[in-house]
C-alpha cells in the first residue's frame, strides 16, 4: 500500500491559513489599518466599495518599505514587530505574528505602492492568490498604499457565506470605529461607494469621541483618571441617563489594542450599582496601560482576547476607578450628613422643593426656617385642595403614564393621544370583544368587559376560564404585521409635520439609514438627506399620537435595526420588527375599556395572534379547573 500522507501545495496551506486570519471585508480592515498605524503614518485613507466585497483600498503616509521589504511583507510568518520568543513579552505594537498579508494574498487580487523617504522611486507589487504576478518600479509618494479586490475570488465557497452589503459594512464601521478610538491623534477617514463616511481630523480623545457618536454625547461623558503602580487608567465613561439596553458603545483598549473582555465589562457595569436598569449598558472609552510582561496577547489570531497575570486586581482597579468618577462628577448619590434631619423629613413629607437662592442664608438657619415653611404650607395646602376640587368624581389614574419603559422605548402617551381622539361614548355592557369559544376552539364575541391590571395585562373572561393578554406584545404583533403589509404593497399613510425637523446621527447610524430610507418612508415616514450625517423629517406615519418623538423613533428603530443584523433577516423583517417594538404600547400605560377592545380586536385578526414577532406569547388561558387546583393547596 502506499503511502498516504504528503503535504499541501503552499497555496492550498495558506488559503487554510488564511480562513483564520480573514474571515470577511472588515479582517482585511482592520489588518491593513493596524499595518499603517505600526508604520508611524498620521493620515490614513480607507477606501471601501460593496462593503469591501470588490475593493478596499488603505492609503496611509507612513514609513514606507523597500523593495526587499515589499515583496517580502507578503512571505507567511515575515515581520518586523519581534526576533525572538522573548519579545512577544513587550510587544506594543499592533501586529506581530507575520501573517495578515500572507492571507490576504492567498485569497485576493492585491496591488502594493510603497516608497521611503530616501528613496527615488517607490516599488509595485501585484500579486493573486499567493503567486506574484508583477514587482517593479513606480511613482509614489512616500508611505503605502495597498489595495484589495475580489476577496475570496480564489475561494467560492468562502465568497458564498459573505453577508449582504449592509451587515458587512456594520464590520467594517466597527473595526474602523475601534482604530479611530485609539488613536485620535491620527487623521482617518473613510469612503464607501464613492461618499464620505467619516472625517476625523487629529485631536484629542474627547473630540474623537464625539466625532465618531455624535456632538449630543458630550455633556454626558464623565472622564475617568487613575494611577497605580501596576497600571493607569484613562477614558471616558457615559452618564447613567445615556444608558442603552442594546450594546455597541463599549471599547476596551490595553496597551492601544481593542479587546473583548465580558470580565472587564463586569467591572464597569457594576460601577453603576443602583445606577441603572436592569439590563442596560453604559457607554465607555477606557483605556488600560501597563507593562507588556503583565499580559499575554498571543491568545487567538483577531488579537482581541488577552490574558492578565492578575486579573482580578485590574478588575478591582478598574471597577473602584469608574466608581470614583461618577462619584467625583456628582453622578453618584452623596449623603449630606450634616443636614439637619427634621428639616430634611419636613421638607420630604410636604413633596416641596425650594431653590436656595445665590448669597442668602442656609433654609436651615434658625431665622429663616419658620415664616418660609409657614408660606410654603399654606401654598402647598391651597394647591392640593384646588387640584382635588378640579378631580373630584373622577377616578384617577394612581400610576402616571411613564415616557419610557424599562427597555427605554418610545411610550404613547395615551391621555394626550385621548384629548386628540376621543373614543366613542358607549353604554354599560353594550361592548363586544373577542375571545376563545371553548366548545369551537375559535374566536367569537362575547358581553363581558376586558379590564386592565397593573397597567400590564388586560384580562377577558371566557366560559372555562379567562384570557390573560401583555399589552406590549400584542401590540408589537399587530403593528409588526401591519408594517409588513405596508412594505409589501400598502405603505402607510403619513401625517405631514407643520414644520420639519432635523436629525443628526452619527455617521455609522447614518450609513445604516441611506440603506434603508426607502423602506423606512413605507412605514409612514417622509425623510430625506439633507447632507452629511444630516436628515430632515417632513412627516411620520399618521397612527402614531401627536405626541410621539419621531427624532427619537427613528434613532431607537436604526438602533434596534442595527442589533437585528446578527438573525440575517431580510430589510423588511427587519425593519418591521424594529417599528412594531418602538412604536408599540408599553406596559405601565393605561388603556379605557374601548382601547382594550381595539386592541383584542386587532390581535386576533392577525394572521399570527398567538406570538410576538419576537417569540413572546401575547396571551395565555387560565382554565376554572387549573385554578381551583391551586386554590387546594
Amino acid at each position: 500500500m502506499s503511502d498516504v500522507i504528503q503535504l499541501l501545495p503552499e497555496n492550498v496551506a495558506n488559503q487554510i491559513a488564511a480562513g483564520e486570519v480573514v474571515q470577511r471585508p472588515a479582517s482585511v480592515v482592520k489588518e491593513l489599518l493596524e499595518n499603517a498605524i505600526d508604520a508611524g503614518a498620521n493620515h490614513i485613507q480607507l477606501i471601501v466599495k460593496e462593503a469591501g466585497k470588490t475593493f478596499i483600498q488603505v492609503i496611509d503616509n507612513g514609513c514606507g518599505m523597500s523593495e526587499t521589504d515589499a515583496r517580502m511583507c507578503f512571505e507567511r510568518h515575515a515581520t518586523s514587530k519581534i526576533r525572538t520568543s522573548q519579545d512577544l513579552f513587550s510587544i506594543r505594537t499592533m501586529g506581530f505574528r507575520g501573517e495578515a498579508m500572507a492571507s490576504i494574498a492567498a485569497v485576493a487580487q492585491v496591488e502594493l505602492r510603497t516608497r521611503r523617504a530616501t528613496d527615488e522611486l517607490g516599488t509595485k507589487v501585484v500579486i493573486e492568490n499567493t503567486i506574484v504576478v508583477r514587482q517593479e518600479p513606480c511613482q509614489s509618494p512616500v508611505g503605502t498604499a495597498i489595495t484589495v479586490k475580489n476577496l475570496f475570488f480564489s475561494v467560492p465557497a468562502r465568497k458564498n457565506f459573505l453577508k449582504g452589503d449592509t451587515i458587512e459594512m456594520r464590520h467594517i464601521l466597527d473595526e474602523f470605529q475601534r482604530v479611530a478610538m485609539a488613536n485620535p491623534d491620527v487623521f482617518l477617514s473613510l469612503h464607501h461607494n464613492e461618499q464620505e463616511i467619516f472625517h476625523l481630523p487629529a485631536g484629542n480623545l474627547r473630540q474623537r469621541v464625539v466625532k465618531i457618536f455624535s456632538e449630543a454625547i458630550n455633556k454626558k461623558l464623565v472622564p475617568v483618571q487613575e494611577e497605580t503602580e501596576l497600571l493607569s487608567i484613562n477614558g471616558f465613561v457615559g452618564k447613567p441617563d445615556y444608558s442603552k439596553k442594546t450594546r455597541g458603545e463599549q471599547f476596551f483598549f490595553v496597551n492601544n489594542r481593542f479587546i473583548k473582555s465580558p470580565y472587564l465589562h463586569h467591572a464597569v457595569v457594576g460601577a453603576y450599582e443602583d445606577l441603572l436598569p436592569d439590563d442596560f449598558h453604559p457607554l465607555y472609552v477606557l483605556f488600560i496601560d501597563l507593562d507588556p510582561a503583565h499580559l499575554d496577547v498571543n491568545i487567538h489570531p483577531t488579537k482581541q482576547e488577552i490574558k492578565f497575570d492578575d486579573e482580578r486586581l485590574v478588575y478591582n482597579i478598574l471597577k473602584v476607578s469608574v466608581r470614583h468618577a461618577l462619584g467625583t462628577n456628582s453622578v453618584t448619590p452623596t449623603l449630606d450628613f450634616e443636614q439637619d434631619q427634621s428639616f430634611l423629613t419636613n421638607r420630604i413629607s410636604q413633596g416641596h422643593t425650594h431653590q436656595q437662592q445665590p448669597n442668602t442664608p442656609l433654609e436651615n438657619s434658625p431665622k429663616s426656617t419658620g415664616s418660609t415653611f409657614s408660606n410654603d404650607q399654606k401654598r402647598h395646602d391651597n394647591n392640593l385642595k384646588n387640584w382635588q376640587n378640579l378631580y373630584q368624581g373622577l377616578d384617577l389614574i394612581k400610576q402616571p403614564v411613564p415616557e419610557e419603559d424599562n427597555e427605554g422605548e418610545i411610550v404613547v402617551n395615551i391621555e394626550q393621544w385621548l384629548a386628540a381622539n376621543p373614543p366613542i361614548k358607549q353604554s354599560e355592557g353594550d361592548l363586544e370583544i373577542m375571545a376563545i369559544d371553548d366548545d369551537t376552539g375559535s374566536f367569537s364575541k362575547t358581553k363581558k368587559e376586558p379590564y386592565q391590571i397593573h397597567n400590564q395585562y388586560i384580562v377577558s373572561q371566557i366560559k372555562s376560564g379567562f384570557l390573560l393578554i401583555d399589552q406590549q406584545y400584542a401590540s408589537e404583533r399587530i403593528l409588526y404585521e401591519r408594517y409588513m403589509t405596508a412594505l409589501a404593497n400598502q405603505p402607510i399613510a403619513t401625517q405631514q409635520a407643520l414644520f420639519p425637523r432635523t436629525i443628526e446621527l452619527p455617521p455609522a447610524d447614518a450609513a445604516i439609514l441611506r440603506d434603508i430610507l426607502d423602506e423606512i418612508n413605507l412605514l409612514g415616514f417622509d425623510i430625506a438627506e439633507f447632507g452629511g450625517n444630516t436628515f430632515v423629517i417632513h412627516g411620520k406615519p399618521a397612527d402614531l399620537p401627536i405626541s410621539a418623538d419621531e427624532g427619537a423613533l427613528v434613532e431607537k428603530m436604526i438602533d434596534q435595526y442595527r442589533n437585528n443584523l446578527a438573525l440575517n433577516l431580510g430589510t423588511a423583517e427587519n425593519l418591521s420588527r424594529s417599528m412594531a417594538r418602538n412604536a408599540s404600547l408599553k406596559r405601565g400605560q393605561s388603556l379605557s375599556t374601548q382601547e382594550m377592545q381595539d386592541l383584542i380586536d386587532q390581535l386576533f385578526a392577525c394572521e399570527v395572534p398567538y406570538k410576538s414577532p419576537f417569540g413572546k406569547n401575547c396571551f395565555i388561558t387560565m382554565e376554572l379547573e387549573e385554578l381551583s387546583k391551586k386554590f387546594a393547596g
